[in-house]
């Protein structure tokens, strides 16, 4: 039963805190350790609810999904662990009373630097639906210290500084050195033979190893009182230091395995176009899945199971190629430690891994070279070798003879270990994330596995959590759908649904605009005080945020920024709707290209804002260092969602359902969970232009785009093209953008001239363009739209999502307390 917030005590609690924690009275309290007085208070009630799970997890011994992720993308964990424990207008209310704002506090607390992207916040988004839904998981993943990097735009250009989310430490986390676990690196396999069972043992010698240490991060269920468990691995030396090894002269070797330790958790994706960089990554994914691995078998055997029967209580949900290594890990203990032979550990490792595809993206399709894998990881290696042996015999006698086949499917070739290969050939499940991407991987990128082994290919549209996004996220238009339909949504997005009542209902629109249009005033309040910049709540807000990559196009609405900018200095005179585009990305350290991209929006911006002569009409505005906190802000005041990937490149998207949710249309491609956007909401109610998947793919395998045409025989697009190197954005430096340049028109510093197809969906986007502009100068047109959006996006949660891979992946038992 849930008890009752009790507020007296809640101010006592807090109270104290401040007294215990840094002896203060709560007048001399600074803001940011209020923050930590409060997350205090709110932990001891997650406690009490954690405590009360577990027991019934060991009771009830429910199956486990173990979801492994190279990243997390949590956001802050206030405001969210007091919404899902339903005591936040309660705290809210509390705090008042004190004289303190919770709004304030919240924004003490940094985002938890423990993801980038998508894939981090699409794995945050999965933890919330299984506590809310009441299934028993694990988050298994890494605990960064400064995560990805924090970024500054200085001068136009993107700087990363690091990200030290950690300095005055995470209130909601406990360390667990009872569940540290050891993880080896290179050494030698040393062979014995045990005339006991006759039988091979082998065993890695003059290795260096790190300690695993567990820190948990309570995930808390929505209204259900069940809080699971995010375990984040830190590095630790295995031995400390001690005063004698100066005299032994084993200092260097302490000092080594410290090293060792501190750079395995110090960054996220750590840059990796040289060799120690590959070689970094490798370990930090063979440390914290080692890690993981040993800790799921440790809590299956403390529960009595037998070794044999591992899958039927435990299941690993791989999040991309990056944890694939749980394979061979995990048939290397089966077989070294717990005495299975390779038949009995085989069986176990493919009813237990099952693998998410979430790129067609070659790059990201890990492989390793085997002078590295085998002298880093030398007994895995062994045992890839042998899976590798075995797959590969497997082919041949289904392919007598098609050598072509072995070169397509197998696991080592040509001198890599290749990831995703491994991943296929040992789960019992691969999926991809929306229902295009799925397609194009079973008739594309992954045809020869699907040929032979159809059975395990299925889809699982990705989803996103509609109690951040829109109950926390966007208070005001949250408040407003509950009270007109009921808080059912909050559980059960598809109740969303019944908003369509509402959506010719004049009084209706009215206030959603207008809620959008405080959403807009509070995002306007945020730019002002970043970036300095006047911008107008009552133009349209057109924005692009996302991971800065080339498929994902920042340059083709940059390009067409810089077109309406002529148009409107060549035309004056012309009616045009005030727009403010609004772009926010960071893109990957050693990504040359997409850092000069940010430079551009950021010279574009420059020139524009500050052309008094085009009375305001437009504005560029680039968010510096885009994160969860700010996006939940953005998606609020957005009126249009630019989904504008290069077809058949972006597997799903999640910001688009985001938007979605929020009530902004998409303007965008047929790509990855577009596509059941506008399945969902209409083509009318979506603005939808450029080339097909099955059009780019033709282009791809057949040739015949040749983007000089478009050059030659387009004005618009040679105007803004030359406008990249005649100096017009950059103080009459005709070099600074000219790589920008080139990779659109030849292959001087690209593969292939326009790899994305800029040019050829140019005409087709400014035109989508027009229409947004037409749609929105009439008020009930929109209004409907937008709120149709919202009213149609049920689907979109990963409620649904996450009842999928149960019902159809895991098979997971349901536990209520």
């Amino acid at each position: 039963m849930k008890k009752k917030f009790d507020k007296k005590k809640f101010i006592a609690e807090v109270k104290d805190n401040v007294k215990t924690l840094y002896r203060k009275n709560l007048d001399e309290a600074t803001q940011e350790q209020i923050f930590q007085a409060v997350s205090y208070a709110a932990k001891d009630t997650i406690i009490d609810n954690w405590l009360e799970t577990q027991e019934q997890y060991e009771k009830q011994n429910p199956k486990i999904v173990y979801y492994m992720s190279m990243e997390f993308l949590m956001g802050r964990a206030l405001g969210n662990n007091l919404i899902n424990l339903c005591e936040y207008d309660e705290v809210k209310e509390a705090l008042e009373e004190i004289g303190l704002d919770l709004n304030v506090i919240e924004d003490q607390e940094p985002d938890a630097a423990l993801g980038n992207g998508g894939l981090g916040r699409l794995a945050a988004c999965f933890l919330d639906s299984l506590a809310t839904l009441g299934y028993d998981s694990y988050g298994c993943g890494i605990r960064y210290r400064y995560g990805m990097f924090k970024q500054k735009i200085e001068n136009g250009y993107q700087i990363e500084v690091p990200d030290n989310w950690l300095k005055n430490g995470n209130p909601f986390e406990l360390r667990r050195p009872e569940y540290a676990k050891e993880v080896k690196f290179g050494g030698h396999v040393h062979v014995e033979y045990d005339p006991k069972t006759k039988e091979n043992k082998f065993i890695q010698r003059d290795y260096q190893s790190v300690r695993a240490v567990p820190y948990d991060i309570p995930i808390i269920g929505y209204g259900n009182g069940i809080v699971n468990t995010l375990r984040v691995w830190d590095a630790e030396a295995v031995s400390d230091f001690q005063l004698d090894s100066f005299n032994k002269g084993d200092y260097m070797k302490a000092v080594e395995e410290q090293n060792l330790a501190r750079n395995i958790v110090e960054v996220l994706y750590p840059a990796d176009e040289h060799y120690a960089g590959k070689e970094l990554r490798l370990k930090q994914q063979y440390f914290f899945v080692s890690a993981s691995v040993q800790a799921a078998i440790a809590k299956f055997k403390s529960r009595g199971g037998d070794i044999r029967k591992f899958y039927e209580k435990a299941t690993f949900q791989l999040n991309d190629t990056h944890p694939t290594v749980a394979v061979a890990e995990l048939m290397r203990i089966l077989i070294d430690e717990e005495g299975l032979g390779w038949d009995e550990a085989w069986e176990v490792t493919t009813k237990t891994c099952a693998y998410t595809n979430h790129t067609i993206m070659a790059e990201a399709l890990e492989k390793w070279p085997i002078e590295l894998f085998s002298r880093l990881l030398p007994r895995v290696y062994q045992i890839v070798e042998e899976i590798n042996r075995r797959f590969v015999e497997e082919i041949k006698a289904k392919y007598p003879g098609n050598q072509e086949k072995i070169r397509k499917m197998a696991i080592i070739y040509d001198g890599q270990v290749k990831m995703a290969h491994l991943a296929i050939a040992a789960g019992y499940s691969v999926n991809g994330v929306a229902a295009l991407h799925t397609e194009i991987l079973k008739n594309q990128e992954l045809k020869d596995f699907y040929e032979m082994m159809p059975e395990k290919f299925n889809n699982k549209t990705n989803g996103i959590t509609q109690r951040r996004f829109l109950l926390h996220g966007n208070p005001l238009l949250a408040k407003w759908v509950t009270e007109h339909i009921g808080d059912e949504w909050i559980t059960d997005l598809s109740k969303i649904s019944k908003l369509k009542l509402f959506a010719d209902d004049k009084k209706a629109q009215q206030e959603f605009m207008n809620i959008k249009y405080q959403n807009k005033v509070r995002l306007a309040k945020y730019i002002k005080e970043h970036n300095g910049i006047d911008v107008d709540p009552r133009s349209i807000f057109d924005v692009q945020v996302k991971r800065l990559h080339e498929y994902k196009r920042q340059l083709l609405n940059i390009l067409h920024v810089m077109h309406l900018y002529n148009t409107i200095k060549d035309h004056p005179e012309m009616k045009f709707y005030p727009r403010t585009f609004i772009f926010g990305a960071k893109a990957a350290a050693g990504y040359r290209r997409a850092k000069q991209t940010i430079k551009l929006i950021n010279t574009v911006a420059d020139v524009i804002n500050n052309d008094a002569s085009i009375g305001g009409k437009l504005k560029v505005v680039f968010i510096e260092d885009y994160r969860v906190s700010n996006a939940e802000m953005i998606f609020a005041a957005a009126d249009v969602s630019e989904q504008i990937s290069t077809a058949s490149k972006e597997a799903s998207g999640t910001g688009n359902m985001k938007f979605m949710l929020n009530g902004a249309p998409t303007l965008g491609t047929m790509d990855g969970a577009n596509v059941e956007i506008v399945q969902e909401v209409g083509e009318e109610n979506a603005f939808i232009f450029g080339l097909s998947s099955d059009e780019v793919i033709n282009y791809e395998k057949n040739g015949g785009y040749c983007p000089m045409d478009y050059f030659n025989n387009d004005q618009d697009i040679r105007r803004v093209l030359m406008q990249l190197i005649n100096g017009e954005y950059s103080g009459n430096d005709s070099e600074m953008f000219r790589d920008l340049y080139n990779s659109l028109l030849n292959t001087q510093c690209s593969d292939k001239a326009d790899t994305y197809f800029i040019l050829a969906d140019f005409k087709s986007y400014a035109e989508a363009q027009k229409k947004v502009e037409e749609a929105y100068r009439d008020e009930a047109r929109w209004a409907k739209m937008a709120m149709l959006n919202v009213a149609c996006s049920g689907k979109f949660t990963s409620d649904r999502t996450i009842q999928e891979y149960v019902d159809e992946i895991w098979k997971l038992d349901k536990v209520t307390l």
